[in-house]
Parts: C-alpha cells; structure tokens; sequence
C-alpha cells in the first residue's frame, strides 16, 4: 500500500530519512514546476522555485501543520515563493523594451517533456493569455485535480470567490480556445 504524502513527510521530520524527500520530490516536482511555470513564465525560474520550496519542507519552516493536505501545503509555499519573485524581478522588467517577453510561445514552452503533445501545448498557449488568477485556478483545480478549498487556501481566497473564478475562467479558456481555432467544451 502506497504512503501517504502526509506519512513520508512526518517521517523525514522525524528521522531526516533522504529516500523519504526523495519520493515526495518525484511525486511533485513535475505538477509544481508546471504551475510555477504558469506564474513566473521561465522554465528555469519555475525549476529554482520548485526546488526553493522543497528547501522550505527540509528546513522544517514555516512547517506543515496538517490543516490541509500536504500537495496544498507543498503548492501554497511555492506559489508564494513564485510571487514574491516576481515582485523581486518587477523592476527589472519595467525597463525591458520588449513588453511581450510575459507571452508564452512555443519557443519557450518547457523542453523538459512536461507537456507531451501538441493539443496540451495549444491548451497552456490559451491559458497563458488569461488572467493569472484564471490560470491559477483552472491549473489547480483541473490538471491537479484539487478541491476548490484547498484551491482557495493556495491562493488565499475565500471558496466563494475560487468558485466563481473557475467559473470564469472556464469561460474565458473556451472563448480563448474558439479564438485560436478550437471547439473544445471546458464543462
């Protein structure tokens, strides 16, 4: 029987056993890499700050207090890792000339083999023109498959408004998609 994700990180706490983080590392480290990415545009950045967060988990600090599970925990800690580098790097980016350097383009869509095939490709293309908070949610709720409360306590929001943000954001994905071409229902 497989190990909780709240078991393994109660017993690396406890005895600092390396295969413990090793296992909690290969079973997020792609799905957080991934929304990093959505945040922070920079595949190499979003690797920085998946690691950063596991840095988080080995340190002890701020902690995993169980009053959530611990993907939402481990996501939570990234996300706000990821936002506190883009404030870091806001002022730098004023002084691009090239306002467009935000936009994903197939160019710099990850390498890594995280998104495997042209239609998911197309999916984080539309996505990418969407509000973040948008992004966020339907990232959340959709490829990590989590609740919309603990999508709410990543995003430090309350259930209500995470849901009618997933339901706008549905909206805004599909009018997006039918704009590039697609007929997808996202319902």
């Amino acid at each position: 029987m497989r190990e909780t994700d709240e078991q393994l990180y109660s017993r690396f706490i406890q005895s600092r056993n390396n295969e413990d983080l090793r296992e909690l590392l290969e079973r997020h480290r792609n799905n957080l890499t991934l929304f990093l990415f959505g945040i922070v545009h920079d595949m190499e950045d979003a690797e920085e700050l998946m690691l950063d967060s596991f840095a988080v988990l080995v340190s002890g600090s701020p902690g995993f207090s169980g009053k959530s599970s611990f993907k939402t925990w481990l996501f939570a800690v990234g996300r706000n890792l990821a936002l506190k580098h883009l404030r870091k790097k806001r002022p730098a980016m004023l002084f691009q000339e090239n306002s467009n350097n935000d936009q994903l383009s197939i160019n710099n869509m990850p390498e890594s083999g995280l998104i495997t095939n042209e239609r998911n490709i197309q999916l984080y293309l539309a996505m990418d023109k969407l509000n973040p908070d948008y992004r966020e949610v339907l990232h959340l709720i959709y490829f990590e498959d989590m609740s919309i409360e603990d999508a709410a306590r990543i995003m430090n929001k309350t259930k209500k408004q995470v849901y009618n943000l997933s339901t706008r954001s549905r909206q805004a994905l599909k009018d997006e998609l039918e704009r590039m071409g697609f007929d997808i229902d996202v319902y």
